[in-house]
Parts: C-alpha cells; structure tokens; sequence
C-alpha cells in the first residue's frame, strides 16, 4: 500500500535573528505499510511520528528538506499527488480537537468530508448519518458544535471524517490522548474496524500499551529513526523475540511487567520515554 524509502527530513532551526542551521528529525527512514493492517509507530516526543505522519499526508512546512521516496499503490507518492489523493485515498485523523470547525455542527462537517471526497450532497448527508451512527453518537451529539462534545465524541467525530472519506489510509496521531479507558477503547476498536475492512491504519502513539491489542505490527522510533519493526506478537514474556534492547527496554518498563527495565544494559529508556500512567 505505502512504501517509505530511505526517507529524510530537515526542518529549519534559528540559532540567532541572522544564523539558521538545519536539524534531522527523520534520518534514512524506511518502512512499508500493508493493506488491512494496524500499524503501530511507537515513540516519546521529538522522535519524529507525527512529522513522518505530514511528510506521508504533504502537510510539511514549505521550509522542510525532504529526501528519499514516498510510493502509494506503486506510484511515486509526489507533491501533486498529495493534493489529489488528500481527504480522498489518504486521510488523517489530526491530534489536536481543534481541526473541528468550531461553527459547524457534527453531521455537518462529517459530510463536508464526504463532499471532499466527491460525494454529492445528498449522499454527504446519508453517508454522514451511516458513520456517525457506526460510531455511537447519537442525535444529539450529531446536532452539537466542537465544544460540546466530549474528548471521545470529538475524536469519534473525527475518526467518522475519515470513515465517510473512503481513505485507503488512515493515519491517527494520538487518537487516545486525554481519554478515558472506556472512550479510549471504542476508538482504539474503530481503527481496528477500518483496518478490518481492508484499509490501511498507522497509529501513532507515545504509549506502547495502547497500541498493542489492537495492532498487527509495530515499529519504534527514537531521535528520528526506526529503532525496530516487529509484530505485535513478539512483544510478550521478557521480549526475547525484539531484535532491539531499546525495544525490549521499552516493553519490560511498561507497569504490568513490573518496571523491570533496569535489567536490559545500555538501552534503559529515558523517563520521557516511558509512559507509566
């Protein structure tokens, strides 16, 4: 579905009003994403998820240095391409609640999606009904504006844009941050729906424990790399089957196995890499 080959990113950084020098947050990144399956992309803040997340949806900076290749359904993924195929074939589900339209109600602004996406308007507002209602939010949640949904209502809502855009690939940054576990799940269950019906779902997440039930692979990133990929399975017992000691070390510092990421030498994780609540 999407291949990444040997992808970097450089991002301007201004040491002074007259000095600007270049930083890496994406260092020869490779990976391949496939058709029906939970990616997981698993890493603290500054490891690069959600810039990779820009540079595969084209929402880079104009300033940004981008090298290697982006390739969707075995086609260049360029620039032009980004334009035709966003909110269409590619779809992203945005960290931050404030991509709602502040001034539109909920079925509204769900088939303006589906309108993006080609639909007539009348179809828009059928297809919008179908989603929301997939995702349990019920007539008065459809008719609410942004601030009076809950943090789950909101990302439900933004999880049935996707939904209603027809997305091949959907990409969710942090789609559970500030969630109760109960909201928490029925989202994290959603993106497994989609996944299900055949499309392709990155995950992006700081929290490893998130990602795991639902998820068919994951890869870890740290300081702009790909530390590891690896089923989801392997991440069981004392990590034997990670390739990585960083891997392991994040998986064994998780609470229910115990903290017990002093044992892996040389690769025990920061504290702003380990989510422990």
């Amino acid at each position: 579905m999407l291949t990444i080959n040997r992808l970097s990113l450089q991002l301007p950084l201004y040491v002074s009003w007259w000095k600007r020098e270049w930083a890496t947050c994406l260092n020869e990144f490779s990976l391949t994403f496939c058709s029906g399956e939970v990616h997981g992309v698993v890493g603290a803040s500054g490891a690069g998820k959600s810039l990779l997340a820009y540079a595969i949806m084209g929402l880079l900076p104009t300033a940004a240095r981008l090298n290697g290749q982006l390739a969707y359904q075995g086609k260049p993924l360029d620039e032009a391409r980004q334009r035709q195929l966003r909110g269409r074939e590619l779809a992203l589900i945005p960290q931050s609640l404030n991509a709602l339209d502040p001034l539109a109600r909920t079925k509204r602004q769900v088939a303006w999606a589906a309108q993006r996406a080609g639909q007539s308007s009348r179809h828009a507002l059928q297809s919008a009904q179908r989603a929301l209602d997939h995702y349990q939010l019920d007539a008065r949640a459809q008719q609410a504006y942004a601030h009076e949904l809950s943090g789950g209502m909101a990302r439900r809502v933004l999880t049935a844009m996707a939904h209603v855009s027809q997305a091949r690939l959907v990409i969710a940054d942090e789609p559970t941050v500030g969630l109760d576990p109960l909201q928490r799940q029925r989202v994290l269950d959603a993106l497994r729906g989609l996944a299900d019906q055949g499309k392709t779902v990155i995950l992006i997440t700081h929290d490893l424990r998130h990602a795991l039930p639902i998820a068919d692979r994951v890869t870890i990133m740290r300081d702009g790399q790909q530390v590891e990929t690896a089923s989801a399975r392997a991440f069981h017992g004392s990590g034997a089957s990670l390739a990585s000691a960083y891997a392991r070390a994040l998986w064994l510092a998780l609470p229910d196995n115990g903290f017990l990421s002093h044992a892996v030498s040389q690769a025990q994780p920061t504290e702003q890499e380990i989510t422990v609540a």
